[in-house]
């Protein structure tokens, strides 16, 4: 084994213990419960919520606390004649307000601070402090200076968003070309064992549409951005932004948080790709070897290296789809496990022909019945074998018409192969053999002579083994004489067969043989004898006719009246 094999090896069972340690961790993880969130209600101020109260005072729930403090501080906010600066805190014996001269926006008991694990003192503090810093943001945000310039920076953003489009129109206009340029020279057909499976044309128009669609999400993110940006701009639409930007956030939080909790599956999935790359090129430099004759296997013939090199890796990248598919995101939802058993379904339904002939193709291969080049005969089909594939076998007649049988109906039909004794030396070569009629009247050795020159005289024809004539049958009328002659040259047959019928007439002509069916009739006196003047007597004299006269012949009265004129007259 060489090096290079020896490293495979060695890499093969890294990733084989790599899996068997990271297997548990992907069935063992648990999900972490998420924190739970702090019970009460939130005071807001323009969508902002400022702090929770949790308890209830008196008959007032912390609902309908939150409610009324949040529509105090807005009417406060609303009103900018009011400075935040009057704001204080007044501490009685059991609450702590917060007041605006002598109104009260807030009042916190023993309760509320006892729910923030503070005191009233601190609580109220920090509430008066968020409460001033939202009015005055509330405040400023709606200041005619920040509208001017809000409405500056969104004219500013639309520009930029515009030029933006322009440039990336214009730079995918120049790749769109490019694409079409590079059209059959730098994108190619894809094309497997000389079939093209996929034009150039589709390949590109395929490259469109997807820079295409690519182009289109890549707008929309653009604009996505730019319209969060703008609604952030104004006020009265920064809560609509803030929203849009936390569908944003949240969508992509989750899609990065459900990647890092699906880390350990992907690397389980990419140790399966990796152990069968490995495998899969293992076993191609096995059959690889075998098929060049360098490594052999008893029983296992080298032409069948390619077709199970490509069966193995079939068989072996199914085990990996069956191995990894559990694995894959969303493999146990009820949505993928329902479109599983559809094409399950459909696949057991539908592809009953396909596997039929599949299973042909694979006994074709083993069986040895032919292979790419031979000149067959399957069914009334003749002609030389272009391409073998799993389904179907395609056959090149002598017309240059291409045939297409599936692998089913050539099992199931008788195969010829006229190119299985050219290829084993063991074996004697193929003989071709045309048939002729004579009469018994011409002596055999003559027209064996005469069919054996014919054969010797013709193209391709093998002197050894020499050719010979069999008489086939002796038929009521006439001899049947096959000649039989030897040719290691089956793919222009046809050819030898018309070179052969030539010289046959040929040979028949100059012989004195004229090649005919003759029939006779049974009337023996003055008729030839049909054997061979070699067998009859020296002296032998063909008979003449026998003519006898009939009495009583009975004739009309007009026969007879015509018949005495014409005795008169020759009187």
């Amino acid at each position: 084994m060489s090096k290079k094999s020896l490293r495979e090896l060695i890499v093969l069972a890294v990733v084989i213990c790599l899996i068997a340690i990271t297997t548990p961790l992907a069935y063992g993880q648990e999900s972490v419960p998420s924190s739970t969130n702090i019970d009460g209600s939130p005071v807001v101020l323009s969508g902002e919520e400022l702090f929770v109260i949790q308890s209830k005072v008196g008959s007032f729930s912390p609902e309908e606390r939150a409610q009324t403090v949040s529509n105090r501080i807005e009417t406060l906010a609303q009103n900018s004649s009011i400075p935040i600066d009057s704001l204080k805190i007044e501490d009685e014996e059991n609450t702590t307000n917060l007041m605006l001269g002598d109104k009260v926006i807030l009042t916190l008991v023993d309760a509320d601070a006892k729910a923030a694990r503070k005191t009233r003192q601190e609580l109220s503090i920090e509430y008066i402090n968020k409460i001033k810093s939202s009015i005055k943001q509330y405040r400023e945000s709606r200041s005619l200076k920040n509208i001017l310039f809000g409405a500056l920076y969104a004219f500013l953003a639309t520009v930029a968003l515009l030029i933006i489009f322009k440039i990336l129109s214009h730079i995918l206009s120049k790749i769109l070309q490019k694409l079409d340029s590079w059209q059959g020279s730098r994108i190619p057909a894809l094309s497997v064992q000389n079939i093209e499976i996929l034009p150039a044309t589709q390949i590109t128009n395929l490259l469109t549409r997807v820079i295409n669609f690519l182009r289109l999400v890549l707008f929309l993110g653009l604009f996505y951005v730019y319209l969060l940006l703008v609604l952030s701009l104004f006020p009265w639409t920064n809560q609509i932004g803030k929203s849009l930007s936390s569908y944003l956030l949240q969508a992509v939080g989750g899609a990065f948080q459900a990647f890092f909790a699906y880390l350990p599956n992907l690397f389980i999935v990419a140790l399966v790709v990796v152990l069968t790359y490995y495998i899969l090129k293992i076993f191609k430099s096995i059959f690889a070897e075998i098929g060049r004759g360098d490594f052999t296997v008893p029983g296992f013939y080298p032409e069948w290296a390619r077709p199970t090199s490509k069966l193995m890796t079939f068989l072996i990248i199914a085990l990996a789809v069956i191995v990894a598919f559990p694995y894959l995101p969303g493999a146990k939802s009820p949505a993928v496990q329902g479109v599983s058993v559809f094409l399950g379904l459909l696949l057991s339904i539908g592809s009953s022909a396909a596997v039929a002939n599949v299973v042909a193709g694979v006994i074709l291969i083993y069986t040895r019945a032919f292979e790419v080049g031979d000149r067959v005969k399957v069914g009334d089909a003749i002609g030389d074998i272009v391409e073998k594939t799993l389904l179907v076998t395609r056959i090149l007649t002598i017309k240059n018409v291409v045939i297409t049988i599936p692998n089913a109906s050539v099992l199931n039909a008788h195969i010829i192969n006229y190119s299985a004794a050219a290829q084993d030396s063991q074996t004697p070569p193929l003989i071709l053999h045309t048939t002729i009629t004579l009469g018994y009247d011409l002596p055999w050795r003559m027209v064996h002579e005469a069919l054996i020159g014919a054969a010797s005289a013709t193209s391709h024809i093998l002197a050894e083994p020499a050719p010979f004539v069999l008489q086939t049958s002796l038929d009521d009328f006439y001899v049947s004489y096959e000649i039989n002659a030897y040719t290691n040259k089956p793919k222009i047959m046809a050819k030898i067969y018309s070179e052969l019928h030539q010289n046959i007439q040929d040979k028949c002509n100059e012989a004195g043989i004229e090649i005919l069916s003759p029939h006779y009739r049974a009337v023996r006196d003055g008729n030839q004898n049909t054997m061979s003047e070699k067998y009859l007597p020296e002296d032998y004299i063909a008979p003449g006719f026998r003519i006898s006269a009939v009495d009583n012949l009975v004739c009309s009265p007009d026969r007879q009246s015509k018949s005495n004129g014409q005795e008169s007259s020759e009187t």
